[in-house]
């Protein structure tokens, strides 16, 4: 029968299904944006990429969530991170937490003081409020901004996986996140 918690091996199925799907989600995500920042406005397939930034946001807000409350349960079961490159994994991985729940939070925080609510898969949120409430709306200022620093540092934590674990140290870390 299959754990389906870690060990200090290898990640269980949930943790490896989990990770996938959020990088399949952050994947749409920043490709989303992209089209956004450069392809021309009235362009077809920028609309309707950004027609789902809030949906495929909040679902991967809540995903990460799980996720993180899942990665904290399984935390003892986990190889340990020794040396400076552990400590570096760590806080690494401490930043891009930081950031997968402060990015999303900025924006929900706007809709929940804006003048149009938000609802989730046609379930309402956030109701409208007649006039935005400013300090609600100031965070949001840097959400596309910290969305960018976040795209950066998923693409260092795919660097470090491919090209420190991978081909420098063979350490087999990737293959306990894939399975």
């Amino acid at each position: 029968m299959t754990r389906l918690t870690d060990t200090p091996d290898r990640f269980g199925p949930i943790t490896r299904f989990l990770h996938w799907g959020m990088a399949l989600l952050f994947a749409a995500q920043f490709l989303s944006a992209a089209a956004h920042w450069a392809l021309p406005r009235e362009n077809a397939i920028r609309e309707t990429l950004w027609s789902y930034q809030y949906t495929l946001g909040t679902t991967l807000f809540l995903i990460v969530l799980l996720r993180g409350a899942w990665g904290l349960a399984n935390l003892p079961h986990r190889p340990a991170h020794s040396g400076r490159v552990g400590q570096a994994a760590v806080a690494g991985h401490a930043a891009l937490y930081a950031l997968m729940i402060i990015v999303p939070a900025t924006r929900l925080l706007a809709a929940a003081g804006s003048d149009r609510g938000f609802s989730y898969l046609g379930l309402q949120i956030f109701a409208p409020h007649e006039t935005e409430i400013a300090w609600m709306q100031a965070p949001s200022e840097l959400h596309g901004e910290l969305g960018w620093v976040l795209a950066l540092l998923v693409l260092g934590h795919i660097a470090m996986a491919v090209i420190w674990h991978r081909l420098i140290q063979r350490d087999g870390t990737l293959q306990r996140m894939a399975g």
